[in-house]
């Protein structure tokens, strides 16, 4: 049957270009097989327009395009109507609703996979929507909802594969590490040469639709013991140990280098692999673990905390203090007012104040002080904070937790990341997740059935 376009209507105040964009995306829609020159055109306009046209484009086909009742009620009925016993009358008609439930937006996104760059432009496409999502008034889960599902298709049935990146790879995959390392940036291409190497690797998926765009990477370092500072992967060079001495894997930078794909559990895939595979080619290593940023930590938790602003909380600033011995809080309180010259009374402010900037960390007596309860603080906030849906509060701890890691009190590293950019964004500190030996007992078992492809 041939489904005619759904009219859309676009809000007041939008472009005529937003416009022609949701007429085209209907008409895209309610084709069988469109036009490969619509397609173009499609693409062609969506990336010519403003960012406000594209956030009116979403709504409207959120809106506009999607299944109605009417087409439903009469295949419904004959379905309620018929007798089951009739297995292939029965049957075929299940497969019409089947075929009617179908989602036109979805219908729509998947024109784009035959097209050059298609799943290309579809990664962007939703890194709009992500970021619309974010920064805008409108809901667009159920849109982004038809693009990711698309994608977990596209991308977990054998059109993944995982290669290594070494000192010999391509300086286009060189230079792309560099640019899409967003945990531990680096000043210029050289500094992969510290990353790559035999007790420094790097692994990457990549599929096949575009082979030279890699969607996510990992960097490991091999070591002996667990890795508490990056200092001990990154910094100055550490004593170079034969590789049969090595025991330690250490996950330093995992990195979704397509926005597109955010959320879509590619992070948990890489890491099973990579460790299934390095169990393989380094039979020594024993433990497999993280040296992971807390991110958010001072801007998003403890700033807050100290300001009063603790509502959605367990940590409350009145306990705060509880966290400090009497000796400490007054060491601290003295030795601000000696430094500032301002009244310090209230440990909260005076923290607030304190920890709002670098320069706390080169002061051994802030540093002596401090450790202990920012250590209990970062504890806090990856194992103890809560979402409302009961998962980890912190990003990274729910991303590893979630995968079956392991963190105690004693896998929190003060000092580990005394970078501007570690004191801004955590004081400092880093975690361990470890990925204990019952996890690992069970990765082969699912490794076979979560990837398919082969390396």
């Amino acid at each position: 049957m041939k489904q005619e376009a759904q009219r859309v209507e676009v809000g007041d105040g939008v472009t005529k270009e937003a416009g022609r964009m949701v007429e085209l995306f209907a008409r895209i829609a309610a084709a069988e097989q469109p036009a490969e020159d619509w397609l173009e055109e499609f693409r062609r306009r969506y990336l010519q327009c403003s960012s406000a046209d594209r956030a009116a484009f979403f709504s409207a086909i959120l809106h506009g395009i999607e299944v109605r009742k009417a087409e439903l009620q009469p295949r419904l009925q004959a379905l309620m109507e018929s007798d089951e016993s009739d297995a292939l009358a029965w049957g075929e008609r299940l497969a019409g609703l089947r075929q009617a439930l179908a989602s036109p937006r979805v219908k729509a996104f998947h024109q784009f996979a035959n097209l050059r760059g298609g799943i290309q432009f579809l990664l962007e496409l939703r890194s709009d929507v992500l970021t619309a999502q974010r920064h805008g008034t409108e809901d667009l889960r159920l849109l982004d909802q038809d693009i990711a599902n698309l994608f977990n298709i596209w991308f977990q049935q054998g059109f993944l594969f995982m290669q290594q990146i070494t000192r010999d790879s391509s300086f286009r995959h060189i230079l792309f590490l560099k640019e899409h390392d967003l945990v531990h940036p680096m000043a210029n291409v050289d500094e992969m040469a510290d990353r790559l190497g035999e007790d420094r690797l790097c692994f990457a998926l990549s599929h096949l639709s575009m082979p030279k765009e890699i969607v996510i990477f990992i960097e490991v370092a091999l070591m002996k013991g667990m890795s508490r500072s990056m200092d001990d992967i990154i910094g100055a060079k550490p004593e170079k140990r034969p590789l049969s001495e090595l025991d330690t894997a250490v996950f330093y930078s995992i990195n979704n280098a397509q926005n597109g794909l955010g959320g879509l559990g590619f992070g948990k895939l890489l890491i099973f692999q990579v460790v299934d595979l390095i169990r393989n080619t380094h039979p020594q290593i024993e433990t497999f673990a993280t040296l992971s940023p807390v991110p958010g930590f001072w801007d998003r938790y403890l700033k807050r905390i100290l300001s009063g602003d603790d509502s959605r909380y367990r940590m409350k600033k009145s306990m705060v203090e509880g966290l400090f011995s009497d000796k400490a809080r007054d060491a601290l309180l003295k030795h601000y007012a000696k430094q500032t010259g301002e009244p310090a009374e209230d440990l909260c402010a005076v923290l607030l104040k304190v920890l709002s900037g670098p320069e706390w960390f080169d002061d051994p007596l802030y540093v002596r002080h401090l450790e202990k309860p920012l250590t209990d603080l970062v504890y806090q906030n990856v194992a103890k904070e809560k979402s409302k849906r009961g998962n980890p509060l912190n990003p990274v701890a729910n991303f590893h937790l979630g995968n079956g890691a392991m963190v105690s009190r004693s896998n929190v590293n003060f000092g580990a990341n005394p970078t501007p950019r570690g004191l801004a964004e955590s004081c400092g500190v880093m975690v361990n997740y470890i990925y204990s030996t019952p996890w690992r007992r069970q990765l082969r078992r699912t490794v076979k059935s979560l990837l398919p492809w082969k390396t």
